[in-house]
């Protein structure tokens, strides 16, 4: 069983502060390559970061990272790689880390970093950085990979992305707030699918909000 709490500002405001640090880096890191706007997402801009007092996972962010890159001279494969490979030389310069997190681990939607306390076998807080493109259509993109094919590709985030910030206006308009932070909380308690991530889940409440109350 979950036990999720939220997490006191004052304990997770120095994370992020810390976090703002290697983004700076890693975009005078890849600036030879590309540039890159950044935007903290889910859980921490809507002050609702989480953890699990019954497991070792810590807490989290989640940041989008969209790439200048209008000519499409990069792949998404490369632009994966040369986010990856920039995370590792700005967090683990020396073969060990200066800010305590491991090497960047590459999963299906989204490259996480962690600081692991080694002693006691726990994730102490971790971020994921998801790459994605905003369409013209309003649509947003996302740089997929796939394990089994070791592949990397451009895919629509799902439908309710997309909708994401107008039923957030809409469920706060009507003072259903408190509803959506006690349901996301009861949600992650009940989540059993390791992969996936808070953002997930906080946009399958709204949704879910939503929809109950519309």
């Amino acid at each position: 069983m979950h036990d999720f709490e939220y997490v006191p500002n004052e304990e997770w405001e120095p994370v992020r502060d810390e976090l703002f640090e290697i983004i700076h880096r890693l975009q005078d890191e890849v600036r030879d390559e590309f540039t890159f706007q950044y935007h903290f997402v889910g859980s921490c801009k809507r002050k609702m970061i989480t953890r699990d007092c019954n497991s070792n996972t810590g807490f989290d962010f989640d940041v989008n990272i969209e790439v200048n890159d209008p000519d499409e001279n990069y792949s998404a494969e490369e632009i994966r790689n040369i986010i990856h490979k920039g995370l590792d030389r700005v967090t683990n310069p020396y073969g060990y880390s200066i800010f305590g997190y491991d090497y960047t681990e590459d999963s299906t939607r989204v490259l996480t970093i962690k600081v692991k306390d080694r002693t006691n076998s726990r994730i102490l807080h971790s971020c994921d950085f998801c790459i994605i493109y905003e369409c013209r259509d309003g649509r947003q993109q996302y740089i997929r990979y796939n394990k089994k094919q070791n592949s990397y590709s451009w895919e629509y985030q799902p439908k309710g992305y997309m909708e994401l910030p107008a039923k957030i206006e809409w469920v706060k308009k009507h003072g259903l707030w408190q509803q959506v932070r006690d349901y996301y909380i009861y949600k992650k308690n009940i989540n059993d699918n390791p992969d996936k991530h808070s953002r997930t889940i906080f946009a399958e409440t709204v949704h879910e909000i939503w929809q109950k109350n519309r």
